[in-house]
This record gives structure tokens, sequence and C-alpha cells, in this order.
């Protein structure tokens, strides 16, 4: 099923990344282009959630779907740590950390799959963890202020993305460890 409402759910986290780029060169004082690119990061990224759950609720779900999805996130993520990093608010060796292990996870797995072993690197709790920390501290940083005249985003930002590039290196050693038996069975 290609255009059902999951789907297409799923394509709008794909258009959101020039449009969230795109935000950071309009004419209007920093702190609304913030607020703009937090605000549209956010409700892209909680269609991951939603696209989910209407899938499995309206019976939609779909390999192309399970295939998207992740592809999706990925884009919208590593876009936005890469605006980050050209906005000298994350540090280039976090990025170069989570994008690379995005690289070599996706391409883990997809060696994974076509040996069909791909169950020995299904998605793990710790991966979940290492995303949703992600997924709060790239809105902290791209909004890059006080927050409720409380919350220093910046700081908290900051300590976040470190704490997943940690929780990144975590998970890929914890996918590798899973993967090596297969590995090592094949390398003859």
């Amino acid at each position: 099923m290609f255009l059902t409402i999951p789907t297409l759910m799923t394509w709008t986290r794909i258009v959101a990344i020039p449009l969230i780029v795109g935000v950071f060169y309009l004419d209007i004082p920093a702190a609304q282009r913030n607020l703009i690119a937090t605000v549209m990061f956010v409700v892209f990224a909680a269609t991951d959630w939603l696209d989910g759950y209407l899938a499995r609720k309206l019976n939609q779900t779909s390999s192309f779907g399970a295939f998207l999805d992740p592809v999706a996130d990925k884009f919208l993520v590593c876009a936005s740590l890469l605006v980050l990093v050209h906005l000298q608010r994350a540090d280039v060796f976090v990025a170069l950390i989570i994008i690379g292990r995005e690289i070599a996870i996706s391409a883990l797995r997809e060696w994974m799959a076509q040996i069909g072993a791909s169950r020995s690197v299904a998605v793990h709790m710790l991966g979940k963890v290492k995303t949703t920390v992600q997924m709060i501290a790239i809105p902290f940083l791209l909004y890059d202020g006080l927050l409720f005249g409380i919350i220093n985003t910046p700081v908290w930002g900051t300590w976040l993305i470190w704490l997943s590039a940690i929780l990144t290196v975590w998970s890929m050693v914890y996918y590798l460890q899973k993967a090596i038996p297969e590995i090592r069975a094949r390398a003859k």
C-alpha cells in the first residue's frame, strides 16, 4: 500500500526537511526562526508515532511503510543535525557519531536481511531510548533560548545531544554484538 494515510504522514517528514532548513533563510528575527523551526520539527517528529499508531489501527501496515518510516526519521534527524552544526549549536563530532551510526546500522540491517538474519538486529529498547533523547535534544537546540522563562534550551540541548551520542555508540555496539555470530558464520 503505497498511498495510505500512515505512509502519507511518513512522507511529510521527508517533505519537512527543506521547510525546516528554509526557515533559517527567512528574513525574520532569529527568535521567530528558531520558534518556527522548533514547532515544525516537533510536529513532524510526532508523525512518527502517529503514523505507526494509525497503520496498526487502520490495518494499513505495509512493507513499503516499514521501509520508509525509519528512512524518514533518519533524514529528519540528520538534516536537523546538519542545520545545528551550521548554526554552531551542535558539535560536528556529535553529528558525525550520530550520522555515521545511522549509516552503519542501516547497512548492517540491510546485509542481515539479505542473509536472512534480520531478527538478530531488530530494533531494541536501547535504540528507542537513543531516538527519544535525540528527539528532545534537537528541538531544544533549534529553539536556542529560555523556554517558559526557565529552561535554558541550549544548555539542556547540548547535554542531551551528547547523551544521545553516547547512547548512539552504545546501541551500535549492541547491534554489532548481536550480528557478530552471523558475520562469523559467513566469513569463511
